[in-house]
């Protein structure tokens, strides 16, 4: 099959302020930006270039901000943990809930405009061995 996941878009009340975010939190660049869009792109040059799905934040009107818990989102896996969430707070995101069981090994974020993702915890190293 010849087929690729180009991009994975995000509606944004500001997608210039998503990306910045974004591009802080995954260390990613962001390669192309008008008042309608912002693009993300993994660091040029990396193993992750051209092969990971790019980001792109669209604009939509301000009443259509969100208002449900997302359908798609993002599990990002660090190797630290708490260390990770410590940072991504510090650069606008939050915990949140979406009734998620006390003892789950991921935390639920929500970036600046409220979409979720998961911090997953990091790999052991048994599982780190097995790749």
């Amino acid at each position: 099959m010849s087929i690729r996941v180009q991009c994975v878009n995000y509606d944004a009340i500001d997608p210039a302020a998503q990306a910045r975010f974004w591009a802080d939190v995954l260390g990613w660049r962001i390669t192309f930006e008008n008042e309608k869009e912002s693009v993300l792109e993994p660091p040029e040059g990396s193993p992750e270039d051209g092969i990971v799905p790019d980001i792109l934040f669209l604009r939509v009107p301000a009443d259509e901000a969100k208002a449900v818990k997302n359908r798609v989102h993002m599990d990002l896996r660090p190797e630290d943990q708490a260390a990770e969430e410590a940072r991504i707070v510090a650069l606008g995101g939050r915990r949140t809930s979406i009734g998620q069981d006390e003892s789950a090994s991921w935390i639920v974020m929500a970036d600046p405009e409220g979409n979720e993702f998961c911090l997953l915890r990091a790999f052991t190293a048994e599982e780190l061995a097995s790749f």
